[in-house]
């Protein structure tokens, strides 16, 4: 991690953040914090914590005690309204399966997430087109997701994502359920957005998306956080 990302705004912070579900826990005791501009993976084997802690941060769900803050705002303190407002407004998603509407087409997709937050249809589209463009398939604007391969489908699942410039990216296995060179392209993608100065929790199993992507590696063991470590970019 640079001094740069050291230094930055805290974006998220964790106090001891503990979430059950019945007699199991899922989360245990958990502090951390992720800084502006950091690209931060969470790894661990399956039941560990990851996409709990992921749900938590994106305020899908409520801990069971401690506290989790988003740029300073207690999410604890935010109704239900609240927490969809800040989901839209403050928040990217990215989700293994893309999580697409098979009726809306690319274009339309990614402009509904704008028009949810309040922006005119017109304002939601030019946004929309802008981020195809610049995610590399506004030729496949027109196209609805059963017409896209993975890769695209993922592009236009990262667009829709950062529809409304989110403090937070959050990307769930982004390349689980895709082949190898899309799964490379979407690293690719993930890369170039953080070194622009987007901040990044991705959660994966995958060791080669975590190391060429991440500047911190966080893992978790039943539902604590077993140890950190800085990573080094391979160029």
């Amino acid at each position: 991690m640079t001094s740069e990302n050291r230094n930055g705004q805290v974006v998220v912070r964790l106090d001891g953040v503990r979430k059950e579900f019945g007699q199991s826990v899922a989360l245990d005791d958990v502090s951390m914090e992720i800084r502006e501009g950091e690209a931060v993976a969470v790894m661990g084997p399956s039941g560990c914590g990851k996409s709990t802690l992921l749900n938590m941060i994106a305020g899908l769900d409520r801990p069971t005690a401690g506290t989790i803050s988003v740029h300073g705002d207690d999410l604890g303190a935010l109704n239900e309204t609240g927490l969809a407002l800040f989901r839209r407004r403050r928040i990217g998603m990215v989700f293994q399966f893309f999580n697409l509407l098979d009726d809306l087409t690319a274009l339309d997709n990614v402009a509904l997430a704008g028009q949810l937050s309040g922006a005119s249809a017109r304002e939601s589209r030019k946004r929309a087109l802008e981020l195809l463009g610049e995610l590399g398939i506004a030729d496949r604007k027109g196209n609805y997701p059963a017409t896209l391969s993975g890769g695209q489908r993922q592009r236009v699942a990262v667009a829709r994502a950062l529809m409304n410039k989110p403090a937070l990216l959050l990307a769930d296995e982004p390349t689980g359920a895709l082949d190898r060179e899309s799964g490379g392209q979407v690293m690719e993608l993930l890369l170039d957005l953080n070194r622009l100065g987007q901040t990044l929790l991705i959660v994966t199993h995958d060791p080669r998306l975590a190391q060429h992507c991440a500047t911190r590696l966080v893992e978790f063991e039943d539902g604590r956080i077993a140890r950190e470590s800085i990573l080094e970019r391979v160029a």
